[in-house]
């Protein structure tokens, strides 16, 4: 079986010390990655959570109303249901864009930081 991802550096990273750890956290580089992290995180954690909790309740006290049919055997229920898959895929994917763009060369560059000494 190929592989494209070359096999581990038999060469050992010197670890950062409890030290290095602590003034990195305590650093405004690394508070500004947990900032963007967070900053987008948070409230699309939460807008979700309320949606879906908009769902249950539609569901548990709305019944007539997500029992309308909208196309066929489609009704409301079956529509938002599917929904909840679509949205948690776009915001999985809308994060991996993010993490890609702007948290991971910053992750990146402290790693590297602490991993080289510099």
């Amino acid at each position: 079986m190929a592989t494209e991802t070359p096999p581990p550096s038999k060469t050992q990273v010197a670890l950062p010390s409890a030290e290095e750890f602590a003034a990195v956290r305590e650093s405004a580089e690394f508070g500004e990655l947990r900032r963007s992290h967070r900053s987008f995180a948070f409230p699309l954690t939460v807008a979700f959570i309320a949606w879906y909790l908009l769902y249950v309740l539609l569901s548990n006290y709305a019944g007539d109303f997500m029992g309308t049919k909208l196309v066929g055997n489609l009704n409301v229920a079956l529509a938002l249901g599917l929904a909840q898959f679509l949205t948690t895929f776009l915001i999985a994917w809308w994060y991996a864009r993010h993490a890609a763009a702007k948290l991971d060369p910053r992750a990146e560059a402290i790693k590297s930081r602490m991993e080289g000494g510099a």
